[in-house]
């Protein structure tokens, strides 16, 4: 796999796809309460891509992968399968989408709260989200794939919690996951040089605990080895001449801007 550059018509095209991310996640936010369980937030996402949107989901039957959505509750790091779990008062879960738009690809996921959290938990989803904007800020041409990496992680150590290291972002357009790997880790200065025209995600997993993580017998659920709370947010991103410009940005974002 290769690094692809796109035209400014495939960038229109991933600006579309993008939008439909960030529409998705808007979408199913409401529906985010205590008593649904992760299958009727995956079976709301998939009408509303298949009938309303005209997007095909990327996930479903990806490498064998059972759903349309990942739902990742609590300790859950990525890749939580959706089922018969029911949401409770206090959890947190993150919801990952990619909707292919024209045979582009969206992907875009945030961390929800299941009502109120306590404000440990919210300080976790807050330092989380932080940092994948201050990742973002890294993107220009002529900077390092490790400017990213090591943004993330100083932040997020500065703050005591953990950059899980074994999953990270990746270039993305007409194929799901293409090269280069976005490590939320590292040193400034380091690894490819980035260049305008590139699409990847920046979606950084924090642990509220030690960074490790085990791989559940399903093949995909991914966990936190000590059993601690596990955030992430993640957007698509387009590498511009001048910078950056987040395919991804919610109505939310879109009003109010990003953190400062």
């Amino acid at each position: 796999m290769k690094v692809t550059i796109k035209t400014p018509e495939e960038q229109d095209m991933m600006r579309r796809a993008g939008r439909m991310a960030a529409d998705l996640l808007d979408f199913v936010e409401p529906h985010v309460q205590a008593g649904i369980t992760t299958d009727e937030l995956n079976q709301l996402c998939h009408e509303h891509m298949v009938e309303v949107q005209k997007t095909v989901p990327a996930p479903l039957n990806y490498r064998g992968f059972p759903r349309s959505i990942c739902t990742s509750v609590n300790h859950v790091v990525c890749h939580g399968i959706p089922g018969d779990k029911k949401l409770k008062q206090g959890d947190i879960i993150n919801i990952d989408v990619t909707p292919i738009t024209d045979g582009w690809h969206g992907d875009a996921s945030r961390t929800f709260t299941v009502g109120k959290v306590a404000p440990s938990i919210q300080r976790l989803i807050d330092v989380t989200y932080r940092s994948m904007w201050l990742g973002i800020r890294q993107l220009r041409p002529g900077g390092h794939l490790g400017d990213i990496g090591a943004a993330i992680q100083q932040y997020v150590e500065a703050q005591h919690y953990s950059v899980v290291r074994e999953y990270c972002g990746h270039g993305t357009g007409r194929v799901f996951h293409e090269d280069p790997q976005v490590l939320h880790y590292g040193e400034a200065g380091t690894g490819m040089e980035l260049k305008a025209g590139m699409t990847i995600t920046v979606e950084p997993m924090v642990n509220a605990g030690k960074r490790h993580v085990r791989l559940l017998p399903d093949g995909w659920t991914v966990v936190t080895k000590d059993h601690s709370l596990s955030a992430q947010f993640e957007h698509t991103v387009l590498i511009t001449e001048s910078g950056y410009e987040v395919l991804t940005l919610g109505k939310a974002e879109r009003d109010n801007g990003p953190p400062q």
